[in-house]
């Protein structure tokens, strides 16, 4: 009979967790960025852009250090965070989340500004000339326009956040049930030499990822064909 171990199934909730917290931040986070890069001139736009696709260059391990140093007691985030006497966020849930967001900013970004790019500027003017103002054009056509994209930017965080590993291991450390994801227990049980372990754990998460990648390109395949 296939059992998991209690410090396993905290692991699996913990990642769940931290994969639907940063996809719907993420969300709230994307949607401006994208529709700025989307749309504007501006001579820094170049910067902006390179700025938020360093995470798909950059080793995890990298961005988690500079991240664990900035939210350290003496970085720049650390000495904010103890002006305002709030926690210290490395090795807890919190800096995981912060992480998570900034390393997997890019995955949200990117679909959603080129489905932006991809409808173009006739649907936004004809709406214009029908009177309706700058946000009811954006929240009534270019929304609704760009459904693809936002569909596209949750798969690929979510995913990616559950795969994660070097950013979480920097930044959380390995405390059960606060900042020990799947990727960290599996990674325990391999260094303990409890491989049967480590395998159901990685088939659930090979198992998972399947599952939910099918499911999600049924549903795009129709969703898709609707904009056709």
């Amino acid at each position: 009979m296939i059992k998991f171990e209690p410090s396993d199934l905290q692991a699996i909730w913990l990642t769940l967790k931290l994969a639907s917290t940063t996809t719907l931040l993420l969300l709230l986070a994307a949607t401006p960025l994208a529709w700025w890069l989307a749309n504007t001139r501006r001579w820094y736009k170049g910067i902006i852009a390179a700025l938020m696709m360093m995470p798909l260059i950059l080793p995890p391990t990298v961005l988690g250090f500079y991240l664990l140093t900035l939210m350290g007691p003496h970085g720049l985030i650390g000495k904010f965070t103890h002006i305002l006497q709030m926690n210290s966020l490395p090795f807890t849930f919190s800096g995981l989340v912060i992480g998570s967001v900034i390393f997997s900013l890019p995955f949200a970004v990117m679909p959603i500004q080129n489905a932006f790019e991809a409808t173009g500027k006739q649907p936004l003017e004809a709406a214009k000339t029908l009177r309706a103002g700058y946000w009811d054009r954006f929240f009534t056509v270019a929304l609704p326009l760009a459904k693809p994209g936002f569909f596209s930017a949750v798969i690929l965080t979510f995913t990616h956040t559950v795969g994660e590993f070097g950013v979480v291991l920097m930044l959380g450390g390995n405390i059960p049930g606060e900042t020990q994801v799947m990727s960290i227990a599996i990674y325990n049980h391999v260094e303990a030499l409890e491989y049967n372990a480590a395998h159901l754990l990685s088939g659930a998460m090979v198992l998972f990822s399947f599952i939910v990648l099918l499911i999600l390109n049924l549903m795009s395949g129709r969703l898709f064909k609707g904009f056709k």
